[in-house]
């Protein structure tokens, strides 16, 4: 189609093709990404990596997460607990201090050296390894962990993929052992990450492998994100 047709067919061409040409120019993308119908940018795949290297991480609120909080106030866990998508840490951080033993992971080396700068003590049962929790050769012992808490792992994974996280949630856990998770189930939103989850979806997704002992809306949340949680706690089967 001739420039001019492109023109008279998209109003806003001269902005689309700057668009495209910032993308195309970029080194090495944060994001990989594509125009949708009205021109604007959307999220195909992130290299979380790079944003960990250029702090673009909104996400890391610089500590524990309230929900979690408010429930090890409540409850005691047990075990060995295992925290997919750790970040920098601060909720591993926080388990190991009231005594847990603790097994972080996550994809991006350079948000674990800044939690193992951060949080690595001797005095704390804490660990962090570069894993990628969906992966079936990265190397977790099976039927090895108590408690799986999920907080913003779950929300990363593209929703066709989220299938590989219930498989992988139930091949790390013990028989009976549990998982906590903080599910966004009522973000207005929808374009991710973090990706919203639906009640039908997350029962869907693990009712294979867990029963659903409790579901409940936290009183505690980051400023900005009230409402938006869940609250689950399952068992494996």
């Amino acid at each position: 189609m001739p420039v001019a047709a492109l023109r008279r067919t998209w109003p806003d061409f001269e902005s689309r093709i700057f668009a495209l040409t910032r993308i195309i120019h970029e080194p090495v993308p944060i994001k990989t990404r594509l125009l949708n119908a009205k021109g604007k940018t959307v999220l195909q795949m992130t290299d979380w990596d790079q944003l960990y290297r250029e702090k673009e991480t909104p996400w890391d609120r610089g500590e524990p997460a309230p929900p979690l909080v408010e429930f090890v106030e409540k409850q005691s866990l047990s075990g060995q607990i295992l925290v997919p998508g750790c970040g920098i840490g601060h909720d591993a951080r926080y388990l190991a201090e009231q005594g847990y033993i603790v097994h972080a992971i996550d994809i991006s080396g350079t948000a674990l050296n800044r939690a193992r700068s951060l949080h690595e003590s001797k005095a704390l049962n804490l660990k962090f390894e570069k894993a990628n929790f969906l992966d079936e050769s990265n190397g977790l012992p099976h039927a090895h962990f108590d408690l799986l808490f999920e907080h913003t792992c779950f929300c990363a994974i593209d929703p066709s993929d989220r299938a590989r996280y219930a498989q992988a949630a139930n091949q790390i856990l013990k028989p009976n052992g549990l998982l906590l998770g903080i599910f966004f189930t009522d973000m207005e939103n929808d374009d991710g990450p973090p990706y919203p989850s639906s009640r039908d979806e997350i029962r869907s997704l693990f009712s294979t492998y867990f029963d659903t002992l409790n579901v409940w809306k936290p009183e505690r949340s980051f400023p900005g994100r009230e409402g938006e949680e869940s609250m689950y706690l399952m068992r494996r089967l």
